[in-house]
């Protein structure tokens, strides 16, 4: 089954890195995608499926504050993670979680290589390596990507999480290929 041209890799990505224009209010670093890290995988015919934005999906394009735009990065960062931790937010965060371990699951069933889940960096829904928390970016996982991580370590899935930063594309493209070369 399956054996056709496919590769058969594939790399889950975060929203933002293929479609900028759903990033918050002030924080696009590019017009369209991160180019950069795009390529990289299309030039492995590595597939990308594209996660769902945690934020829009639990507050809208403007993060629910049409001022947000308005802020500093870190402070408006701070607020959209205080927003996704409320209890409602944090349900649809664990929930949407689930529906990528199956997704995840359902491709390894049948000997798909899910090269790795690649996240943002500073993000407070998709930071893998920092995220921001109290006006500050900090060391850890984004509110999002560690419900996710609890949700793969649960089902006992060892897929490796790494993070990007449009602002660091040379160490972005570098935390890429690591996930590349362990093809």
């Amino acid at each position: 089954m399956f054996s056709d041209a496919r590769s058969k890799k594939i790399a889950f990505v975060s929203h933002c890195i293929l479609n900028q224009n759903a990033i918050s209010d002030a924080s696009a670093q590019f017009p369209s995608q991160y180019q950069q890290v795009v390529d990289l995988l299309t030039e492995n015919n590595i597939g990308i499926i594209q996660l769902r934005c945690p934020e829009f999906l639990c507050l809208g394009l403007n993060r629910s504050d049409d001022l947000g735009g308005q802020r500093e990065v870190l402070l408006e960062n701070s607020r959209i993670r205080m927003c996704l931790e409320e209890k409602k937010n944090r349900d649809t965060l664990r929930k949407y979680a689930t529906e990528i371990q199956n997704e995840i699951d359902e491709y390894l069933k049948y000997g798909f290589n899910v090269l790795g889940i690649i996240g943002v960096n500073r993000s407070p829904s998709c930071g893998i390596e920092t995220t921001t928390k109290n006006t500050k970016e900090i060391p850890g996982y984004g509110v999002f990507m560690h419900e996710l991580k609890i949700m793969l370590e649960n089902a006992n899935l060892k897929i490796p999480m790494i993070g990007t930063k449009t602002s660091q594309v040379e160490a972005s493209v570098k935390a890429v290929k690591t996930i590349i070369a362990k093809k």
